[in-house]
């Protein structure tokens, strides 16, 4: 190997793994084609599109390309139940897409994230994850097992809404099983951490923060953009926004009194700090369930109910009288029948977890949302954006029930949003801009050698 072709190779900047488009359908839209174009020429990367911009369709295109290009197959990978909408979404637009639960491969084979490991990579040559979301977790049990699947792929692509809900730093792990800078190759080229240490997330007990380097923040989103392309809206690109605005959304609070003091206290005051938070949710599950029953009741109307604690979700179930629960407790079968039914207008109230159904499902007939706040802003995003998502035609309507105590709470999701907004900004605007480490053919200056030498 060539000096300058190994240096080319280390850059992590740039780099086509792809190939040129053999079929381009005529049902995308402009810029739908445009980033699937870019896509397939990339064969490894990210788009990170917002709910309701067609990422269904663009894996479809993308998988169905590499189909014919290596007369192979790929396997799609989706959260529970979305497999079902993406074999509709491919009855639509004439790609064949099969559903595998047991690890047989077809030409396009889609599957849950929970079958994944009845699955041999040998079987395909390119693979999608969809809502990839799932590997922001650096420790999680997916974002190992998906990484490990991915590694000897050639084509491999990730689809999200949602890339890095909590901090940057998240991208490493879509970037690693993309076989690009690993996570803490990552981390120790563009951040550094209140420790000055390299490769510890704890520092004697302590959580470690990292934050950019000096020069680092505009390179970095550089290098994001060397392998990822984000876009919220089709203007992003300069392309027409028509259809794609989105309707007004109301959000309203409502707050929750305790009705006793926590433990060891003699008054009733507002919770403080994690564990008080905890408990004060749990002392006012009765009260809050009562407000959002009152909420969503003798409508006649669809409403999304979110909830956490299994608690919150069998009272739920028992004061609404029409609205029926998803819970871990259920079987896979059960819980997929009855995200689909809510989806076909079988079921009127749907209560569930966000960890459970918040990802990839598409409710755009519901215009009424209901919320008990938790810290995870990808949680309330993408619960917000089952309905709140382009194809709603109606207001959508957002109500938050909280105590006193979680204030706090909701400072932090604002903070989130507002870190992810800027995530969504700099992508874009270094869209365009790839670093290229400028290679000088002739070199005919004489080396300087230091005079200790």
């Amino acid at each position: 190997m060539k000096y300058n072709e190994f240096l080319k190779k280390k850059s992590q900047i740039g780099g086509e793994h792809g190939f040129d488009p053999l079929w381009m359908p005529d049902f995308l839209f402009d810029f739908q084609k445009y980033l699937t174009e870019w896509s397939i020429r990339k064969g490894r990367g990210a788009m990170f599109a917002d709910c309701g911009m067609g990422k269904t369709p663009m894996q479809l295109v993308w998988a169905e390309n590499i189909c014919r290009r290596t007369n192979g197959r790929v396997l799609i990978i989706t959260p529970l139940a979305v497999s079902s909408q993406t074999i509709k979404e491919g009855e639509k637009f004439g790609i064949e897409v099969i559903r595998s639960d047991n690890g047989k491969p077809y030409r396009i084979t889609v599957t849950n994230y929970e079958r994944l490991h009845y699955f041999n990579p040998g079987d395909f040559d390119g693979v999608v994850c969809d809502e990839s979301s799932i590997l922001k977790s650096f420790d999680g049990k997916y974002k190992a097992a998906i990484t490990q699947f991915m590694r000897k792929l050639k084509y491999r692509f990730l689809y999200t809404a949602t890339a890095a809900p909590n901090d940057y730093i998240e991208l490493g792990t879509s970037s690693e099983s993309l076989g690009y800078l690993g996570y803490m190759d990552m981390l120790n080229r563009f951040f550094k951490n209140t420790q000055n240490t390299s490769g510890l997330n704890r520092y004697h007990g302590q959580n470690v923060k990292w934050r950019f380097k000096g020069y680092a923040e505009d390179p970095f989103w550089r290098w994001v953009c060397s392998w990822a392309r984000a876009c919220r809206m089709p203007s992003d690109f300069g392309f027409d926004d028509d259809g794609f605005i989105l309707p007004p959304r109301t959000e309203t609070q409502h707050i929750v009194r305790a009705s006793r003091p926590l433990n060891g206290k003699l008054f009733v005051f507002p919770a403080v700090g994690l564990r008080e938070e905890r408990e004060e949710r749990r002392s006012t599950i009765k009260e809050r369930c009562e407000k959002i029953a009152e909420l969503v009741s003798d409508t006649g109307k669809p409403a999304l109910v979110w909830c956490h604690l299994n608690d919150e979700g069998d009272l739920l179930e028992d004061m609404i009288k029409d609205g029926l629960q998803v819970a871990g407790k259920h079987p896979d079968k059960l819980k997929e029948e009855r995200l689909l039914g809510f989806a076909d207008g079988d079921i009127r109230v749907l209560i569930t977890k966000p960890k459970i159904g918040a990802w990839g499902l598409n409710y755009q007939h519901c215009s009424h949302i209901t919320f008990f706040p938790s810290h995870s802003f990808e949680q309330y995003y993408q619960g917000v954006r089952r309905c709140w998502r382009f194809g709603q035609k109606n207001p959508v309507k957002i109500d938050i029930v909280s105590t006193e105590g979680e204030a706090d709470i909701l400072k932090n999701l604002q903070r989130k949003a507002e870190a992810a907004d800027k995530m969504f900004s700099k992508i874009v605007e270094f869209m365009n801009q790839h670093l290229e480490i400028k290679i000088i053919e002739n070199y005919n200056q004489n080396e300087k050698i230091p005079q200790w030498l």
